[in-house]
């Protein structure tokens, strides 16, 4: 099979899993933001946030590991899903530890805690079986565990939350039915019992897996911090109601985060591939132009409507939230860029230079937030989660090319991303006539892309092809 086409197929295939669950989850925003207090919804966002740092953080990046060496150690997949199996397992004292100490440090908040330690329980099983089968290139099973859990969360939403009216406990009780039954099926549908049976031991690959894993600790952390560290500072300075706005005003970044996601699982597995290959500075180049062009006029035409789809999506106070959203989607734009450089410096094994790119962008993101929110309340955390994206994304471009030079038109990106900050500009102050000039800054980038859109749209149309023939 063909690069592009290797790369496309997957695509396709996590496109159809991942459109199914997101739309569905899409069309349960507004359900919460009418059964939720802003409140409720800023406790159960800081603990979802929680989550991104804790499992790979405590089980030592078990997941990507996993994700890294299974597609290059075909013969040991059954080795490395009990090794991982067991990092998971062991993440889970210091979380039971951790969670009983503050449970008596803050009483009125113990069951909270017990919700958190359930929670995150079932979350990383269900995180590190994913990516196993991402790895196992078993996609099909991955997208239909992914689905299953989708369905899973919705009908427990819908029991908990307008029948039994349980509140933020019924949300986060369905997360954790839908993470346990997911993670329990996918494990079923790889044969995990005999796997555990078969599988033999190798001391030298699961250093090898344990040495990764430590690697990629400061790019996890850092890229933690970078994603959920402003929820932390808006949470402590401006209270949960805050925390709240600003937690659902990122639900439509979630949109192009949702396509970024969908490409970023494909395109693992293509570097893991190909970064080896002759001609891979031409493929890389390629993809990464395609990528941006995919990126940036997704954002632009969300920020042109931006005030639609946020009527739809914000009910009651929550539609205060919506000027938070440019800056964000912005955001999502260097943050997945940055992600397609760093799945090739993984691909060679280099996760320390990620490290550093994503700490550097935390560092700027901490120091900006504490001083931008103290003036600008949460749009001085949306700002500060800009800035620092930007940094991240200069500083990773700049350490890859120790790997691959990539052919980029730096002219043009560059007065792209000023169109994208000027529509942002626009939107946010209201500016008259906004809608007509925005209108005409997408046109404007589609007319600056045009060629990749147009290799876009051609090459798919191939690819779709053969694959019927």
């Amino acid at each position: 099979m063909g690069k592009a086409q290797y790369l496309f197929k997957n695509v396709a295939f996590f496109t159809a899993g991942s459109f199914v669950s997101k739309l569905l989850v899409f069309f349960l925003v507004p359900f919460y933001t009418s059964v939720l207090s802003e409140a409720e919804y800023g406790v159960a966002d800081v603990m979802q946030s929680s989550l991104l740092l804790l499992v790979p953080f405590l089980s030592v990046n078990a997941g990507e590991a996993a994700l890294r060496y299974c597609l290059e150690y075909t013969d040991d997949r059954d080795f490395i899903l009990a090794a991982g199996l067991k990092r998971v397992l062991l993440s889970f004292i210091p979380v039971a530890i951790g969670a009983a100490a503050l449970s008596f440090l803050i009483p009125q908040q113990k069951i909270y805690f017990l919700f958190f330690i359930l929670l995150y329980i079932a979350d990383s099983f269900y995180e590190y079986l994913l990516l196993y089968c991402q790895g196992s290139e078993e996609v099909q099973k991955m997208m239909g565990g992914s689905i299953v859990c989708t369905m899973i969360v919705i009908a427990s939403n819908l029991v908990f939350l307008l029948v039994f009216k349980f509140g933020i406990y019924g949300y986060l009780l369905s997360q954790i039915i839908a993470f346990s039954g997911s993670a329990l099926l996918l494990f079923l549908l790889i044969g995990g019992p005999e796997k555990l049976k078969n599988y033999r031991e190798n001391k030298a690959l699961e250093a090898e897996l344990n040495g990764y894993g430590k690697s990629m600790l400061l790019y996890s952390t850092a890229s933690w911090a970078n994603n959920a560290i402003d929820r932390y500072f808006i949470l402590f300075m401006l209270g949960s109601v805050q925390n709240g706005l600003y937690g659902v005003a990122y639900k439509i970044p979630a949109i192009l985060t949702t396509l970024q996601r969908i490409f970023a699982m494909a395109w693992q597995m293509s570097a893991v591939k190909e970064y080896k290959g002759d001609d891979r500075e031409e493929f890389f180049s390629e993809m990464y132009r395609d990528y941006q062009t995919v990126l940036i006029t997704g954002c632009a035409f969300l920020i042109l409507l931006l005030k639609f789809i946020a009527g739809l999506m914000f009910k009651k106070a929550f539609f205060e939230a919506w000027p938070l959203v440019p800056p964000l989607l912005i955001s999502v734009v260097f943050g997945a860029l940055e992600g397609f450089l760093g799945s090739i410096a993984l691909a060679f094994k280099d996760g320390r230079s990620m490290g550093y790119a994503t700490g550097i962008g935390a560092v700027f993101n901490i120091v900006l937030n504490y001083f931008l929110i103290r003036s600008y309340g949460t749009m001085g955390a949306a700002s500060a989660t800009l800035i620092s994206y930007f940094v991240m994304f200069a500083l990773a471009f700049i350490f890859v090319r120790r790997h691959v030079k990539l052919q980029v038109a730096f002219v043009r990106d560059i007065a792209a991303f000023i169109l994208l900050l000027s529509e942002a500009v626009l939107v946010i102050k209201n500016t008259q006539h906004h809608m007509y000039i925005n209108f005409g800054i997408v046109i404007l980038l589609l007319l600056l892309y045009h060629r990749e859109a147009g290799r876009i749209a051609k090459k798919g149309f191939e690819i779709l092809n053969k694959m019927r023939a």
